[in-house]
This record gives structure tokens, C-alpha cells and sequence, in this order.
């Protein structure tokens, strides 16, 4: 959703411009150019997460020893996009291989224990720090976001949290600085 609307942008835009109230369009044109940009922010900060993580990733097995491991790697941060998805999805092909490939159980808990780091750092650091400093949210509000995401939809809520959590930013900021500059506020 986030990539479509990126894409489409200007032409969302123009659609819509021209059934804008026009005593308030200057207004409504502002609160679409801050979300752009925060959508803009979650799609770059997205993306060095997912650049992180398949850097780590294939590292990380290639050094381990696994057959395939650079491809493994490379693809689970790729997939990493979608948070979540593509640490569980690299985890379980990758300790796949590991079991047919070695002998011992040691070097599996290798490969295990680079997945779990890996989503141990994507979780607490990488995604709050890069998504949320590029959207602008705080890293407490990047993780409730993605909880409440998963647990109200699920992997299409993970997707969703962060973009939605980003518009909804810039719509209760309008909303508290129309709201200080009212006369309930100043009474």
C-alpha cells in the first residue's frame, strides 16, 4: 500500500485537489505534503533496515560455514521488508539446511543464534531507530505500533503499523495545533 501510494502520489493528489473546499485547501495540501513525507521516511528507513539485515544475514552464514548461506541471507533481509517475515522465513530455511548440512547440533545453534540476534537488533534498535527516526515517531511508539498491528491484523497489521502510525503523527499534530489555537484552549 505504502509502494502504490508513493507511486501514485501526484496523481492521488490532482484527484483530489480538485474537490478541496477552497477556503481550506492551502491547509489540506499541507497535511498531504507532511504525510508524503512521512511516508517517504518509512520507505528509506525501511529499506536500510532490510539492507542491514541482509548484509548481517549473509555474512553471518557465509561464515558459519552454510552452503548457501550468502543467498540465504541476502533473501532474508530482502524479505525483511515486511517486518518479521523474512527472520522467520530465513531463520527456518536456513536452520533446514544447517540440520542436513552438518553433523552436530553446535553449528546449527550458529546459524539459530544468528537469526535470533539478528531479529533481537531488527526489534530494539534497527526498526525503532531507522523507521522511527526517519518517520519521526518515537521508538516506543514504532513498537507499539507494530504490536497492535499484529495483534489487531495480523502480518497484513505488521505491513500497515508503521504507514498508518506515520499519517495518523501528522493528523494529531494538526489536530493539537488547531486545538492551541482555539478558543476552548485559550478560553
Amino acid at each position: 500500500v505504502a509502494f502504490y501510494l508513493l507511486r501514485d502520489w501526484d496523481v492521488l493528489v490532482s484527484r483530489i485537489e480538485s474537490l478541496l473546499p477552497l477556503h481550506h485547501a492551502d491547509t489540506i495540501r499541507e497535511q498531504l505534503r507532511l504525510i508524503d513525507r512521512k511516508l517517504a521516511g518509512f520507505v528509506r528507513g525501511q529499506a536500510s533496515v532490510s539492507a542491514i539485515l541482509a548484509f548481517y544475514y549473509g555474512l553471518g552464514l557465509s561464515l558459519a560455514g552454510l552452503e548457501f548461506g550468502l543467498a540465504v541471507g541476502l533473501s532474508a533481509g530482502v524479505i525483511s521488508f515486511i517486518p518479521y517475515l523474512g527472520s522467520v522465513s530465513g531463520f527456518v530455511v536456513a536452520v533446514g539446511l544447517a540440520l542436513i548440512q552438518f553433523d552436530s547440533l553446535g553449528p546449527v545453534g550458529i546459524v539459530a543464534g544468528i537469526f535470533i540476534v539478528g531479529q533481537v537488533v531488527e526489534g530494539n534498535f534497527l526498526t525503532p531507530k531507522l523507521v522511527g527516526g526517519q518517520v519521526g515517531l518515537h521508538p516506543v511508539w514504532v513498537i507499539f505500533a507494530l504490536l497492535a498491528g499484529g495483534a489487531l491484523l495480523g502480518l497484513l497489521g505488521l505491513l500497515l503499523a508503521l504507514p498508518v502510525a506515520a499519517v495518523a503523527s501528522v493528523l494529531v499534530a494538526f489536530a493539537i495545533e488547531q486545538y492551541r489555537g482555539s478558543v476552548v484552549y485559550h478560553g
